[in-house]
């Protein structure tokens, strides 16, 4: 089982590399992480993008891009539309989002012709290294779906659950997240979490252990789910976390990320290929992360 974000790029080297597509790649983060993806036998991308741009951030920055093929394209939805096309036909495992609005990004993706959609819901996973644990953990969904449905999180979890089995986790425990541990009409997630745990145990969502509602703490910590006598299988030893909503997921993305320091990465899951998009703030280092997750998530799937 992949244990660490420094196992995560050690096996993604062994099971890489793949190729990312990278859409309006005239990014200077992007361009660090491509780069050291490439040097460390992770990745090979194909650059799509205003090239005159690309090469300027290359050379400003002492970037060496001769080993990739870069495609002009200046227009973002064209640019964006050849990134996801590279993959749909195979040239590419896996597309990036480099500087371009998402919206205009997952229109591409989504593109009726040439996109990668499946008919099953996109959603966002995050994958936490974080200090004083012997795992690590996967935050869904911190970016996709606003206020998801029953069945919404149901697709969630599954897709969680792919990134999981992708890390070598063979039945990942997944923790309903709500703000109390039992199920109360007025608080529609707990009725949820409740809901989604009865489905796992009725054989209707099956690839992983589901238990909630649990608040947090007696989602990862043994000792606060003794405390409070909850002898659940899951609880304190959760692999996935799943959010209430986006604002819940959203805030312990970032809490784990900025204030905690936890290294990550992340992926979009849901479609046929792994999608990287991370946001403006992420550091090269966290951009570099989720390439290797999108090489492991794609080992899964070529």
């Amino acid at each position: 089982m992949i244990k660490s974000m420094q196992d995560l790029m050690d096996f993604a080297r062994e099971r890489g590399p793949k190729t990312v597509a990278v859409a309006c790649a005239q990014d200077l983060d992007v361009l660090k992480a491509v780069t050291r993806a490439k040097e460390s036998r992770v990745a090979d991308a194909i650059l799509v993008g205003d090239q005159n741009k690309i090469e300027a951030l290359a050379s400003e920055n002492s970037l060496d891009l001769s080993s990739f093929e870069i495609i002009n394209i200046v227009d973002m939805m064209e640019a964006s539309l050849k990134a996801v096309e590279l993959v749909s036909s195979g040239k590419a495992h896996m597309v990036m989002k480099g500087l371009v609005d998402t919206s205009i990004f997952l229109k591409a993706v989504l593109n009726a012709e040439i996109g990668l959609r499946t008919g099953n819901v996109l959603s966002h996973v995050a994958v936490f290294d974080i200090k004083g644990f012997d795992r690590l953990f996967l935050v869904t969904d911190a970016a996709m779906n606003i206020d998801p449905d029953l069945e919404t999180k149901k697709q969630i979890i599954e897709n969680a659950v792919v990134v999981a089995k992708a890390l070598d986790i063979e039945e990942p425990k997944v923790a309903s997240i709500c703000a109390k541990e039992k199920a109360n009409p007025k608080m529609p997630d707990t009725m949820d979490a409740a809901a989604l745990t009865e489905m796992n145990e009725k054989g209707e969502l099956t690839g992983c252990l589901v238990g909630g509602p649990f608040a947090l703490d007696n989602a990862v910590s043994e000792e606060a789910a003794r405390i409070k006598g909850i002898e659940h299988p899951v609880a304190g030893k959760a692999d996935i976390l799943l959010a209430p909503d986006i604002e819940g997921g959203n805030i312990l993305y970032k809490t784990l990320g900025f204030m905690m320091f936890a290294s990550n990465a992340a992926v979009i899951v849901g479609a046929k290929a792994p999608i990287v998009l991370t946001s403006r703030a992420d550091s090269d280092e966290s951009k570099l992360n989720s390439i290797a997750l999108g090489v492991l998530c794609a080992a899964k799937l070529f």
